[in-house]
Formats: structure tokens, sequence, C-alpha cells
């Protein structure tokens, strides 16, 4: 077949108007009219004065350098040197900031000053999305994933390690000094530059090391980021921070376009250093109420969340929790203590193969509620078929540790006993494992590229915006289309 004619010679390649370079429902252009339509007091908020000042040379618009930022995390696009270099050279972007190119050093100035007060436009994409009418407030998923931090898993270190590095550094230190003394006239007061890098490295490993050693202090610190803890992924073992979010679905589907396929909206966030997510999933229903203004129907969360005091808490507000045993599978055993039935007017419990526990002691433990311990005869233990499956205790029999929140702990477990409730818990997947796979694998957030607690929830909070933002723009795009 032929081939098409073609030059590098060509006058004609772009249109001439800037406005003609992305289509009319492109998303760039609802990211511009976002920060367009930013009030005073969230540009306040974010420590902004829009209109600049009347001294020194001229600066860049701030709407500019949001709206560049928002459109970043949006696509993946989330370091200041690749945002520079797609401000010169991609379409939406040269349209979005009207041809100018901010350089990395600008872009990281302006988000290192206001990425701490970016939590207020999380919460306007959820009141933007909120406006169309089509998010389903009833139903929210609660999960959290795990995301590796600034800072390599090698460099966290307990204290042997970080003794012996210590060591190390100390002695390197005192080779260096040797070798820099000199022998003639003094000089001038200046460390070469190993030796201020050794004496650096010193001070880093004391601190530590005085942190790891105090009474309530960590067992392990990494050097690079303190506030990164080791944390289990899929991916392995990393360095890293427990990343959490709450979501609600937004059916796109309409008359004309009945396939559709549902968006997501992103209800509240947070990070916590911590291994799991015990013990989160009440701090995140506040968040939901903070951030949404309204209440949940019914929240879904994983077995991961399910504890006594969680569960204890939400029944106390008439929260409706699905939430799965952490334990289900022991529970399958036919001599778990769930299968024990309790008699409240004898304060005594039964054993599956009815023989009576009762009431011995109560037992406090560090940092936990104290449990009621309940105990069968020795000697019934021992005849009983069933010795060696219920216990191996031949000296004191079987034992039950019963906590204060066995009551609530038994009604949800009724209550996820109902059709209703493994009804709402097949939902929980398919709602929220999608805002992690496109968190990650399309808006680059598989890392922190910042470090330190305080920075890395801003980071989390605006990948969740720009996460929202893409929501609202195809809900822009639907009703653009129905228009």
């Amino acid at each position: 077949m032929p081939l098409r004619p073609w030059t590098r010679d060509r006058d004609d390649v772009l249109p001439a108007k800037l406005d003609d370079w992305v289509a009319p429902d492109h998303p760039v252009r609802f990211v511009a009219a976002f920060v367009d339509e930013l009030s005073a007091d969230e540009w306040d908020a974010l420590g902004i004065a829009p209109g600049g000042h009347a001294g020194g040379a001229p600066a860049y618009d701030p709407a500019v350098l949001l709206a560049a930022w928002l459109y970043g995390f949006m696509t993946g696009v989330r370091s200041c040197r690749k945002l520079a270099t797609a401000c010169a050279e991609q379409v939406p972007f040269l349209w979005l900031t009207g041809g100018q190119r901010p350089d990395h050093n600008t872009l990281w100035r302006f988000y290192e000053r206001h990425r701490g007060g970016m939590h207020g436009l999380f919460k306007r994409t959820v009141a933007t999305a909120a406006a169309s009418g089509l998010v389903v407030w009833a139903i929210q998923a609660v999960d959290g994933t795990k995301i590796g931090g600034n800072a390599a898993k090698d460099r966290t270190l307990d204290a042997d390690t970080l003794a012996a590095l210590l060591a190390r550094v100390d002695g390197a230190i005192a080779d260096l000094e040797a070798q820099n003394r000199p022998d003639g006239p003094p000089t001038p007061p200046r460390l070469p530059a190993a030796l201020a890098q050794a004496e650096r490295l010193r001070t880093q490993v004391r601190a530590a090391l005085d942190q790891v050693q105090a009474p309530d202090g960590p067992t392990r610190i990494n050097l690079t980021d303190p506030e990164a803890i080791l944390v289990k992924g899929r991916g392995g073992i990393v360095a890293g921070y427990n990343a959490q979010a709450a979501v609600a679905a937004v059916p796109l589907a309409s008359a004309a376009h009945p396939t559709r396929r549902p968006a997501r909206l992103i209800t509240a966030v947070d990070v916590v250093a911590a291994a799991d997510d015990h013990g989160q999933l009440v701090p995140m229903l506040d968040r939901v109420g903070t951030t949404t203004e309204r209440g949940v129907g019914a929240l879904l969360g994983d077995g991961g969340y399910h504890g006594g005091p969680t569960v204890a808490a939400c029944a106390d507000r008439g929260q409706v929790v699905v939430m799965p045993e952490a334990q289900h599978r022991a529970m399958a055993e036919p001599y778990h203590k769930t299968h024990f039935a309790y008699d409240a007017a004898t304060d005594t419990y039964t054993c599956p193969e009815q023989h009576p526990l009762a009431f011995r002691s109560s037992k406090a433990r560090t940092n936990r509620p104290v449990v009621r311990v309940y105990r069968g005869d020795a000697a019934v233990c021992r005849a009983c078929p069933a010795f060696g499956d219920c216990t191996t205790d031949a000296r004191q029999g079987r034992a039950l540790e019963v906590g204060p929140h066995e009551a609530a702990l038994a009604a949800h477990r009724a209550w996820m006993a109902t059709e209703a409730a493994r009804a709402l818990a097949r939902q929980r997947k398919s709602l929220i494992e999608p805002v992690f796979g496109v968190l990650k694998e399309e808006q680059g957030g598989r890392r922190f590229h910042l470090r330190g607690l305080d920075d890395v929830q801003a980071e989390w909070t605006l990948l969740a915006t720009a996460f929202n933002l893409r929501t609202c723009a195809r809900i822009w795009q639907r009703e653009r289309m129905a228009a």
C-alpha cells in the first residue's frame, strides 16, 4: 500500500487558538473550573492571597500552580520535576497553565508551603459531588492499604543494631579526626565533608537510640523517616504507613447510557503509623461525618477492624456495621468459646459437652480491659471425651476469658448471620477495592514521596482530592451529555 506523505517542516501542527487544544469535555477543563470557583475563604485556608502583592517581581498566579498540582495528582504526575516537564510538553498542562511553564523550584515551593491546607479542597470535592444528587450515602465502605514511605526497609533498626552502628560511627569519626589533625598553623574552622557527614549521622543515630531506649518508645525506628513503621502489604514488608479511606458509590448510568460503570467518591481519609486496622473504624466514622455532614446508614468493613471496643462503640451509637469476625476460622472449631452457652442467673457457662464452667477470678492485662475467667472442674475435663480437643490443661481444666464487650460481640455475631448483613457484606470489595487500584496504578500512589506523618497525611489527602476530582469530572461529563 502507498505511504502517507509527511514532513517535519509543517507550520500548522497545532490550532492557533489555545482553547482549541483540548476537547470541550476534557477533564482538565473541570479542574480549571473547580479552581476558578474557589471562594476567598478557601484561598485564605490555603494561606494564599489570590490577587498577589503590589511589590516585587511578577509571580505565577496561585490558581495556575494549584491547578497544575491537582491535575498532576489526577494523572500520576506527582514529582515537581515531572510536573515541570509536563507543563512544558503536555497539551492539557499547557492549556491549564495558559502556556506558562513554571520550573520545578517554583512548583515545589508552592507545594511545600500550601499542602497542609489542602484538606479543605478535599471536603469541597465531596460537596461538589453531593450537589449532583447522585451519591449513595446510605452504604459506605472503609478499608486500609499499606503504602511504602520514602525510606528503605533496612534502615529500620532496633536498640542493639543502633548501638553497634553508633560505635562504628564513633570509630570512623575518630579516624577522620586523626587524618585531618593539622600539624602546622591552625586552619579555618570548617569540617571536611566526610567528617561533617559522619557527625550528622552520629547525631541522628544518638537521637534514634534515645527514642528506642525510652520506657514508652518504639522497639525499632527508621533512620530515614522516624515515623514510618514496618508494614506488610501485598508486595511484602516495607517501611511505610497504613492509609485509610471511606468510599461511597456514585451511579452514573442513565436512560441514554444504561451500561455506564459507576464511579466512587472518597468521603474520609487518614494515615496512621499502625501495622493493622484495629481501632481505626470509629475514627474513620467520625471523619465521614465531618466531611459529609451526614450520617452513614451502613458501614462496611473487613475483619481487620473487628474488636470488642469497636463493636461496642458502634452499638452505643446505633451505627449499623457490617464486619466479619476477625477469628472466623477459629470460630469454626467445635470447642471455640462462642459455642459455650451463658446463663446469667447462675453466672456460669455450659460447654458443648454440657459441663458447667464457674467464675473463678478477674485478670488484669497491660493496656487491655480486665477479663473475667471461668473454669471447669479439672477432674471432669480430664474424664471428658473432648479432652485434648477442648483443652489440654489437666491441672486446672478448660478456662474461658470473657471481656466487657461480650454482649455487644454476641449481638453483632447474630446480626452478621442474617441474610441482610451477608448481602451488604458482598458489596464491600466491589465498592472500595477499585479505589485503591486507581490511587496506586493510575495516580502513582504506590509510595509516598514525603516523610513524616503530617506530610504523608497531606499527600494522601491530596491523592484523595484528585481521585474525587476524577469522579466529579465524570459527573460533569454526564451532565453535559444529558444537556
